[in-house]
């Protein structure tokens, strides 16, 4: 029988992602939270703060993935859309979360009090659960499979802490790296023919040019360590045949 596959997109909002002002570091973080969780990140959307936009991509996303995360525009200011727009893809209202108020307004107590604007950090989509934000307060939104997250990547970390071993998922992606001074293209065909011998594992190949030589570091990943070993160890062999010398690690 074949392993069920969780898979998970994300969404990242914000015209600053675009624009380059801003880069985007939680792709990565969740990547790889996401993998301890075992489910792989399927794709990334990166959507401009306009509500057509992020209403498409999250319809689009959330029906062929388990789950869909957004990080971006959940803050105060009038620009911060994230809410409305999942509340307008899901067809329901925007509605002020009685826990967020009150987690907001002990959080601001001693801070200048919870004004309006703050507030505005406690809207959710109608029906929705909260996220918890050790950080700064302003809560993550969840519902159905919709994970709404902040756009600062410490934040997103916290949130993401908050949420671990709470969603569904299969067996983590194990992964190893060999590396060898050689050209991606002179071994192309053994690499996918290593890869079609070892079934569950997939070979990524990242070539590189350093020091005036072309070389290439190869990823194994599998949800099974001794067939990722075995699968390296077999594409060492392979590699040593045509008198390529091999590191383990990657170089």
């Amino acid at each position: 029988m074949n392993e069920r596959i969780w898979t998970a997109a994300l969404a990242v909002i914000g015209d600053e992602i675009l624009s380059g002002r801003t880069q985007d570091k939680n792709i990565a973080q969740l990547a790889s939270w996401l993998n301890v969780q075992g489910i792989r990140l399927a794709e990334v959307r990166v959507v401009p703060d306009k509500t057509d936009a992020i209403v498409e991509a999250v319809n689009a996303l959330r029906a062929r993935n388990d789950y869909l995360f957004t990080t971006g525009g959940i803050g105060p200011t009038h620009d911060d859309i994230t809410v409305d727009a999942i509340a307008a893809a899901l067809g329901v209202d925007v509605v002020y979360h009685p826990d967020a108020v009150a987690t907001l307004d002990a959080y601001y107590e001693t801070r200048g009090g919870l004004t309006d604007t703050r507030k505005r950090m406690a809207r959710v989509p109608q029906g929705a659960g909260l996220i918890e934000n050790r950080m700064s307060g302003a809560p993550g939104i969840h519902i159905e499979n919709i994970y709404v997250m902040a756009g600062v990547p410490h934040i997103t970390a916290g949130m993401l802490d908050a949420l671990t071993g709470t969603l569904e998922g299969g067996r983590p992606v194990i992964s190893g790296t060999i590396g060898a001074w050689v050209a991606e293209s002179e071994i192309a065909d053994l690499l996918a023919k290593t890869e079609r011998a070892f079934a569950g594992v997939s070979i990524g190949s990242y070539p590189f040019f350093r020091d005036g030589r072309t070389g290439a570091n190869f990823v194994a990943r599998a949800t099974d360590q001794a067939v990722v070993d075995a699968c390296l160890a077999e594409l060492t062999a392979q590699l040593e045949t045509l008198g390529v010398a091999v590191v383990a690690g990657g170089i």
